[in-house]
Order: structure tokens, then C-alpha cells, then sequence
């Protein structure tokens, strides 16, 4: 399919800056793929669209504060993100921007929120579009490094400065009330809606629920450039559905409960091990997944999906057109934009049934 086909005309206003003030309190718009009737409510609702025995899957990653500032001797400042760090350790893969610039065995000075210097590192390698290795000189361990250090990796549509104050604020709220495994540069977002309250709420009214992990990786941001949809090449992000947690998915199944996807993280996992122990089944594992859903693409195990509104030319926005067809989703989308909905990371929800 042509690229062009996942565009639409978003107003800027749209784009949600903040979270609400509580998370459940964010707008959710039901979309049923049978009719087609869009529903207007909020998300602390939920629960009147589910239906006890359905399975609701969360990813369970959490998002570290991977982004990260330094300042070179001159004096210029530069802005990382950081990927992953290598099996000994003091390397890190970082996104980092003006690397071009660094001249080799130049070093940096990593520094705090309050701009104080922490440690020193070197650029080892460049690599392509923009990635590089970083030597850090610190025996400390990465994650340990970016509690320290580090900004919660928010979108780049999400505008904020070097405020250490509001960081601190976001690195709350841009992460799930159930993230328990570090890894992620991205919240999945669709899962930022619950509170402790509300999951309590679905539990007693007979929801069951299972978890997966995907650490979000920062190519889920990068754009389609090519003008087929499948020629882009998605990005690869690690999972794990361990063996409990597809006991419950299968059993929820075989009840004749709906598996709801909590997101497109939890739809890429779910789709990625399904059909391999039985037709409607899923088995435990884990490994990378470059699963590309477009439209055209049978979901083998994934009923019922909740999840925010995508960016124009999205690989996520495939995945969604992909599951409720594109022209209805569009159309929802500009419902959504008609009524005033908020759009993307902070803004709110979709649930497709």
C-alpha cells in the first residue's frame, strides 16, 4: 500500500503536552469494528466495554530515564539518548546529536540534571544515522548512571527544556503504575490510562490479566520514508512472554474470553508467538521481533486492542489499520479530532472491539 494512504491533517493543539491530572481521567473513544459506531467516554469507564473472562495483556516494561545532556570542552552542549550497553560494560550505544562534530579522543563531561559534571566519557565509534559508542568512565552500571543523570526519553513532539523539576514529574507519569522491567526508551503509552484503582476495579468484575514484556525501542518513532508501506524496514525490539503468563492467555482463550491487547507493544508480542503451539494458543518465549502488521495481516490471537492515536505515516498506525481497517480508523481519527481529543504520547485513548 502507498505511504501516503496512513497521512491525515492533525491541528498542532492536538498534540497532548501534558498528562491529566489523572491518568483514568483521559477521553476514550470506542471503536466496534462490526458497526462502526463510535462511542465518546472516559477511560475510568473502561470497564463497561469488557466482559468478565476477557484477558487483558499489559507490557510490563519500564522506561528508563535514558535521555541525557554533556558538554564538551568547549563548551557546547550535546543531547544523547541512550540504546543499550555492551556484554563487558562502560559502553554505551547512544543516539547523539552534533557527534560529527567530536573530534576523536575528545572528551566529554557528562553532567546532571542541575548541569554539574558526573563523569567523563569518549566517542569509541560512529555509527549509521546518528549512533555512536560511548566510552563512560564510570564502574557503575548504565541504568544506575541514568537514575542519576537521566531524562525521561519523552518524544520529541512532547516539547520540554533541561527543567530537572518537570523531569522529575515525567519520569512518574510516562510510565506505567505496572512497569516492573527495565529496558524501554519509549512508554507504551496505552497502558499510562490505568491506575491501581482501575485495575483493582476490572479484577473484581471478573477481568483477568497477563503480561508480556517489549522494551520499546526509539525506532518506533522513526517515520515511514519509503512510498510503499512494505518496503520500510521496522526496527527490532526484544520480548517475553514467560510460561505463566501464556497459561493464563490460553486459558482466558479457551473460556471464550476476547484477549484485549493493552497497545501495540502487547499486539507485536502476542502476534509474534501465536499459532505456535495451536491454532488459537500462544507459547512462552522470547528473542527479537521485527513483526511488521499492515493491513492485509490476520491476527492470529489479538480480539480486542486499547491504544492512543498514532503519528501520520506510523508504523504503529499500519498495525491499527491493519486490525480495524484503515478507512474506519481514519474516520475515527477525525472524530477524535472534531470532538477535540488529545493526540499521541500524553493524549488519549482508543478501545477497538
Amino acid at each position: 500500500m502507498k505511504t501516503n494512504q496512513l497521512d491525515y491533517d492533525l491541528p498542532s493543539e492536538l498534540i497532548a503536552q501534558d498528562p491529566p491530572e489523572v491518568r483514568s481521567a483521559s477521553r476514550l473513544l470506542v471503536v466496534p469494528r462490526a458497526s462502526g459506531r463510535l462511542t465518546d467516554s472516559r477511560f475510568h469507564r473502561v470497564g463497561a466495554f469488557l466482559r468478565p473472562g476477557d484477558c487483558l495483556v499489559l507490557n510490563d516494561t519500564k522506561v528508563l530515564p535514558a535521555r541525557f545532556f554533556a558538554r564538551r570542552a568547549t563548551g557546547g552542549r550535546l543531547e544523547g539518548l541512550f540504546l543499550g550497553e555492551t556484554a563487558t560494560g562502560g559502553v554505551w550505544q547512544v543516539l547523539l546529536k552534533g557527534v560529527r562534530k567530536i573530534k576523536p579522543d575528545e572528551p566529554l563531561h557528562i553532567v546532571d540534571g542541575h548541569e554539574q559534571d558526573y563523569c567523563t566519557a569518549k566517542v569509541l565509534a560512529r555509527e549509521e544515522e546518528g549512533m555512536c559508542l560511548l566510552e563512560v568512565q564510570t564502574r557503575a552500571a548504565a541504568e544506575t548512571v541514568l537514575n542519576e543523570i537521566g531524562f525521561p526519553p519523552l518524544p520529541p513532539y512532547i516539547r520540554r527544556d533541561h527543567d530537572w523539576s518537570k523531569a522529575e514529574e515525567d519520569r512518574r507519569r510516562y510510565q506505567t503504575v505496572y512497569a516492573r522491567q527495565s529496558g524501554a526508551v519509549a512508554a507504551p503509552t496505552a497502558g499510562l490510562h490505568f491506575t491501581e484503582a482501575l485495575l483493582g476495579e476490572l479484577s473484581r468484575a471478573g477481568v483477568r490479566f497477563a503480561r508480556v514484556t517489549l522494551h520499546v525501542g526509539a525506532g518506533t518513532f522513526k517515520p515511514i520514508t519509503t512510498e510503499r508501506v512494505e518496503d520500510h524496514e521496522i526496527h527490532q525490539e526484544w520480548y517475553r512472554l514467560d510460561a505463566a503468563n501464556a497459561e493464563t492467555i490460553n486459558a482466558a482463550r479457551a473460556a471464550g474470553g476476547r484477549i484485549v491487547a493493552v497497545g501495540t507493544t502487547a499486539t507485536r508480542v502476542l502476534e509474534t508467538v501465536a499459532g505456535r503451539a495451536g491454532e488459537h494458543d500462544v507459547s512462552a518465549g522470547e528473542g527479537m521481533t521485527n513483526l511488521f502488521i499492515t493491513p492485509g495481516y490476520e491476527f492470529k490471537i489479538v480480539d480486542a486492542m486499547i491504544t492512543n492515536f498514532h503519528l501520520p505515516r506510523s508504523t504503529l498506525l499500519a498495525l491499527v489499520g491493519a486490525f480495524a481497517g484503515l478507512e474506519p480508523i481514519l474516520a475515527a481519527y477525525r472524530h477524535a479530532i472534531a470532538q477535540r481529543y488529545r493526540f499521541y504520547s500524553y493524549g488519549d485513548a482508543m478501545l477497538i472491539v
